[in-house]
Formats: structure tokens, C-alpha cells, sequence
């Protein structure tokens, strides 16, 4: 089965830290002026976001049958999906992406995974960040390693910063980059959970109760004074990540601000009590797509050259699990949003979920490298160079070629 709007096959595919942190009290004047050109905001979902529930491919005959009751809909359903094309929809949380990618604005990538094959939390997000094949061997970040080769024109007029208490790997290195944060904090610690996750990840009864119980503590965070579910459900849940892309968004469109912003959204761990159309995934999402529309208002004018990469460490299992849950998986889906961005098309080689063709008989088969993402995004967007890119970026993927013509220019 393959995707109609520009599918891609493996052939083609193939073929084709010294990081300055600071306070939020910092003055901008550490940035220098970058006249707003080409800006670059990735956000990391941290928890491993379940694919097949926000890019669900409905015209799979496997699909419902794994993802049982957290499968979404076929389009034109009660609570279905958000139609793409005649494989794949959006969660119908995803109202704003929807919009962009009717407008042209959106890129979603499906059965897309890192290299790292294993499926520790810290591992996947240290090789999502860091662009190796493993999780150690360097302390820096793909991200920083592309920026210090710019030439030494651009690196003077590039900067970033990380909406974050602390520079992510993916920031750290040579580059200078700061960290600015909400005054606002979680109640929870959230390395701390993702740390237990990763303890209990071979006990189901220990993971599905750490699961529930952060869940239930979130959604009452986020709930408030709401009078019930159905109250909830009619508006996006408050989060942090809406706070962080409103503070990105001020950052970036001030004279002197950085062009490039790097934002993260913990709790996609759902190995209990997900949800399908709604529940626990589904806020989650909202409370993402008000983020990315927050985003986009904020920005203003400079959304029209701006480009927005939303990825994960790694994706879920195709079945549910015993909790009405998902574990750990492989292959998962990201999305590249804005208005720098050639968008209305999904790329996926799309392997199918019948049993002979999951992962270790469990996971979306990953067909396309994450790096190829970055990659194209990079030489295209922040025009580094292709070959610094194998030699010094993204060092051992040769395999993982740029994708070609994802920006408008």
C-alpha cells in the first residue's frame, strides 16, 4: 500500500559541552542581528509519540485490528481522522497542522525513525540529538555541529536558543547557544519519570501503573476547576510547550534575536490508558497543535520563512497492550510545518502492519532515516554545505541521503 501524494520508494530513497548557557534574565544583546532570515524551530517530544495514533493509516486492513480501541477513525467517521490522502489522516486533535497542510504548509513524514534500534528512552533521545548511530561518542548535537560550519559570515548571524532550563544535546558544542525558560515549572519532575519508564520498561504491571499514575496526575494539572471530560475535551489542555513557543516566538521576531529555537514537551510515554479520538494521547496533541498555532500567530510576518521540524525519539507498538496502551516502539511519524516549507504531501514508504512485515513482529518497519530529514532541511533551509554535512554533521550516513525539494527555496 502506498501513500497517493508523493510516496516515496526505498530506490529513491536510497538512491536519490562548549555551549554558552544563561539565565532568562540574559540580555539580548548576546544576539546578534540576524535580520530574521530562515528560521529554524525544532521540537522534541519526549516519551516516544505514538505514530499510528497521530498519522493513523486508516486504509491499512492491519491497523484497527493491532491499535484496537486507540485506532482513529477513517475520515468522514464519528471522532475520524483528519483526511491527508487515501492512506493516512492527522489525529483530529491536529486541527492547526490540518490547516497548514491544506495551505501547503506541511510535510508529514511516516515510518521514520533515528538509526537507534533499541528502546531506552535516554539512548533514543542522546542519537535523535546527537546524529550518530549510537547513543555515546560525542557531547554535542547535530544541530550545533551544523551551525559552527556555516561559513564565518553566517555562524555570526546565526543564533540559537533553547526554550529549556538547560541546553539539550542537540544544542550543545561549539556554537554558542542559550537556554531560557518559562518562569513557569512542572509539579513533576519529568527526568525523574523518564527514568523510572525506562527501570520498569520490562515489568508491564510496573510500567502500566507508573503510566496511569502520571497521566492521572496530568490530566488533573490540566483540568483545573473544568467541570467535567466533556468540558475538557472542547479546549486545548494548558501546557508548558505553549508557554515555550510563545517565548520562541518573542525571542526570534525582536531585533537581535536568534533564528534558531529548540523547544521540548515531555509526557508521550503512554503505556497506559492512551485514549483514541480522546483521552490522554488526544490532549496531549492538542495541547501540541495550540502550541504550533501559538507558534505561527506569534511569529507573525516571519512564519513565511520559517520552518518547523516536530520529531521524536521513537515510535510505539502497532499493538495495543494489555493497559489500553502502547510500549516502546521503532518506526514513528515527524512533521515538517511552515511557511519556508513545500508542504501538502506525506512522504512515507509505507511498509504495511500485516504480521510479516512489523519490526521483531511488534513495530512499524522504519523505511526512512530521520537524518535524511535533517539533512534535506539543513542544505535547503540553512544552505550548509552537503558534503560538511556527511563529513561533520552526520558523520557514518552515507546511507541516509538529503531529501530533495522539501523548502520553497
Amino acid at each position: 500500500m502506498r501513500s497517493s501524494i508523493d510516496t516515496l520508494n526505498r530506490r529513491r530513497f536510497l538512491l536519490s559541552s562548549g555551549a554558552l548557557a544563561a539565565s532568562a534574565a540574559m540580555p539580548n544583546v548576546l544576539f546578534a542581528y540576524t535580520g530574521g532570515s530562515a528560521p529554524l524551530v525544532v521540537v522534541i517530544l519526549r516519551g516516544a509519540l505514538d505514530g499510528l495514533a497521530a498519522v493513523p493509516p486508516y486504509a491499512d486492513p492491519d491497523y484497527a485490528g493491532l491499535h484496537r480501541e486507540l485506532a482513529i477513525a477513517a475520515p468522514g467517521g464519528a471522532d475520524g481522522a483528519l483526511a491527508l490522502d487515501n492512506t493516512f489522516g492527522l489525529h483530529p486533535s491536529l486541527g492547526f497542522l490540518h490547516e497548514r497542510y491544506l495551505g501547503g504548509e506541511l510535510i508529514v513524514f511516516q515510518a521514520a525513525a533515528s538509526p537507534y534500534r533499541d528502546r531506552s528512552h535516554f539512548d533514543g533521545q542522546n542519537v535523535l540529538e546527537n546524529g550518530l548511530t549510537k547513543p555515546i561518542g560525542t557531547a554535542d548535537g547535530w544541530l550545533n555541529r551544523a551551525l559552527a560550519a556555516l561559513p564565518r559570515s553566517a555562524r555570526f548571524t546565526r543564533r540559537a536558543v533553547a526554550i529549556s532550563q538547560n541546553v539539550p544535546l542537540i544544542l550543545r558544542g561549539d556554537a554558542p547557544a542559550l537556554s531560557k525558560s518559562p518562569a513557569a515549572t512542572p509539579d513533576i519532575d519529568e527526568d525523574l519519570l523518564a527514568r523510572l519508564a525506562d527501570l520498569y520498561s520490562k515489568d508491564d504491571w510496573f510500567s502500566a501503573r507508573l503510566s496511569e499514575g502520571v497521566q492521572t496526575e496530568k490530566l488533573a494539572d490540566d483540568s483545573g476547576a473544568m467541570a467535567s471530560q466533556q468540558h475538557m475535551a472542547a479546549r486545548p489542555a494548558p501546557d508548558r510547550i505553549t508557554s515555550e513557543a510563545r517565548m520562541a516566538a518573542t525571542l526570534m521576531r525582536s531585533d537581535g534575536g536568534p533564528n534558531i529555537a529548540v523547544l521540548e514537551a515531555s509526557g508521550w510515554d503512554t503505556h497506559a490508558n492512551q485514549g483514541g479520538a480522546t483521552g490522554a494521547l488526544a490532549q496531549r496533541l492538542l495541547g501540541l497543535d495550540h502550541a504550533l498555532r501559538t507558534l505561527a500567530d506569534e511569529l507573525g510576518p516571519l512564519w513565511s520563512q520559517t520552518a518547523v521540524l516536530v520529531v521524536t525519539e521513537f515510535g510505539r507498538t502497532a499493538a495495543m497492550n494489555g493497559t489500553r496502551g502502547t510500549d516502546h516502539g521503532t518506526g514513528g511519524c515527524a512533521f515538517l510545518a511552515g511557511g519556508a516549507v513545500r508542504g501538502g504531501r506525506v512522504i512515507a514508504d509505507w511498509p504495511g502492519l500485516a504480521h510479516n512485515a512489523l519490526l521483531d513482529g511488534r513495530d512499524l518497519r522504519p523505511t526512512l532515516d530521520l537524518r535524511s530529514v535533517f539533512k534535506g532541511v539543513l542544505v535547503e533551509h540553512l544552505h550548509v554545505d552537503a558534503s560538511t554535512l556527511a563529513a561533520r554533521v552526520f558523520p557514518d550516513s552515507s546511507g541516509a541521503r538529503p531529501l530533495q525539494g522539501l523548502m520553497r527555496s
